[in-house]
């Protein structure tokens, strides 16, 4: 039977991920800081200094999803440092320790935001020069070289994945804003916004993780995912509106307006958000792996919808 680390297994996607592997039957060692179940692995805080040796015996594959994450408003005086301490040393600690165990492939959970926050001419896809533009995104980048690195010398097997927003049941953060702002029958100045976004539902992400754990071709290759169905800020407003079976409120005003509006309001980078494409071409990763999304976009609406309505 395959045996594999997850880090991460506490947050959103490491639950949905370490349940699905136990379900295929596949051992999974779910580190966290501190055990509170049966399955878990205690290993304290992710830095420089984290011993993995005990968790990483015997293990064929590390899906390294535990990372310091982007939020809005850093308020760390060093926010690079902070990000690198994290994201690239203790990055760069785990795998090492993984070519100490013989772990034979490292699938690393980067970002999208290393290609960059927005899309105009064409998607962004894992062959464009990278372009982060924050410290998180930076720092991403940076554990990817050293991680491509790493292989090189040692033949560590590195995955890298670059997804973009992922939802599902249990999502927080501005999805969970907006299915409350549709069932509170919010109106919405958005009716008049055409951009496109990708986004990518949780079963699909974990699909391709554990896709990319075992697959032959995976190995040195950077993959963008997506539910390979883009949709705009209205479009998905509207769709949420109907699967709650609510009435759509979207008021069709101007996007330079709401620009305007949210600058006034210091709120500029949310509304970018809101208004600005950032789409993904996922071309490379179906035609490499033969992967393709496990459920729709509507599909993951609907369960993502029906547990928000269960619990909120």
């Amino acid at each position: 039977m395959p045996k594999i680390l997850v880090t991460g297994s506490n947050g959103f996607v490491g639950r949905a991920l370490c349940e699905t592997l136990l379900k295929k039957e596949i051992d999974v060692i779910a580190t966290v800081r501190t055990k509170s179940r049966n399955n878990e692995f205690p290993i304290g805080n992710l830095s420089v200094s984290t011993n993995w040796l005990p968790a990483l015996a015997g293990c064929s594959a590390v899906l390294h999803l535990a990372a310091r994450v982007h939020v809005m408003n850093d308020k760390n005086a060093e926010p690079l440092t902070a990000f690198r301490a994290v994201n690239v040393d203790a990055t760069m600690n785990l795998a090492r320790q993984a070519v100490m165990a013989d772990v034979k492939r490292f699938v690393f959970v980067s970002s999208v935001k290393v290609n960059g926050e927005e899309t105009t001419e064409k998607p962004f896809t894992a062959f464009d020069a990278p372009a982060p533009l924050d410290p998180y995104g930076q720092s991403k980048l940076e554990a990817e070289i050293a991680l491509m690195e790493l292989s090189r010398i040692t033949g560590l097997e590195v995955v890298i994945i670059r997804p973009p927003l992922v939802y599902g049941p249990t999502v927080r953060a501005n999805f969970l804003k907006l299915m409350r702002l549709v069932k509170m029958g919010v109106p919405l100045p958005l009716g008049a916004i055409h951009n496109r976004r990708s986004m990518v539902a949780l079963d699909n992400l974990v699909d391709l993780l554990i896709t990319c754990t075992h697959h032959p071709a995976a190995a040195g290759q950077t993959f963008m995912v997506s539910d390979d169905n883009d949709v705009s800020i209205s479009e998905l407003l509207q769709l949420l509106a109907d699967t709650m079976r609510k009435r759509s409120l979207l008021l069709p005003v101007p996007a330079r307006i709401i620009a305007v509006a949210a600058a006034l309001l210091g709120k500029s980078a949310v509304a970018s958000r809101l208004l600005g494409s950032l789409q993904v071409d996922i071309n490379h990763t179906k035609s490499t792996l033969g992967w393709q999304p496990v459920v729709t976009l509507q599909e993951s609406l609907d369960k993502t919808i029906a547990y928000f309505l269960a619990h909120h």
